[in-house]
């Protein structure tokens, strides 16, 4: 795409969908103990285990990963603004969910959480205002 920034915000949230996406799926126990690595444990504060959850939120964020690499492939506007609406469908609601619920983590997971979250809501908005805008050959054409 010309457009490397639009590029970029969508590896940037497809990325995460597909790394989240596949350690859901795959290892939901792991998961749910683990996530998001580095000695934190961020799912395993807010609940019992669940395995039929895990998987679920594993295989929705491998769906969105999918549609992200439809964009890298085809990076037509339609599709552009397709995943955009679709990642902060369900990026929006989990950000907020979370910004209500900060009395569970210390200090240092609320800002790692609020900040690593509050870009899975910036990044679709700003394909939206972006791709919303330019025009369609802006976005296809192969630099």
């Amino acid at each position: 795409m010309r457009d490397s920034l639009t590029r970029v915000l969508v590896i940037v949230a497809g990325g995460g969908n597909a790394l989240v996406g596949l350690w859901a799926s795959l290892a939901p126990q792991s998961f749910y103990d683990d996530f998001p690595g580095a000695g934190r444990h961020w799912v395993a504060l807010d609940g019992p285990y669940n395995e039929h959850l895990v998987r679920d939120v594993g295989t929705l964020n491998l769906a969105l990963a999918v549609v992200a690499l439809a964009v890298l492939l085809r990076p037509v506007r339609y599709l552009v603004l397709t995943f955009a609406a679709a990642e902060l469908v369900y990026s929006l609601p989990h950000f907020l969910y979370h910004a209500a619920h900060l009395d569970l983590f210390e200090s240092g997971d609320k800002v790692a959480l609020m900040l690593t979250l509050g870009v899975t809501v910036v990044a679709p908005i700003a394909l939206l205002l972006r791709s919303s805008r330019a025009p369609d050959e802006a976005i296809t054409r192969v630099a």
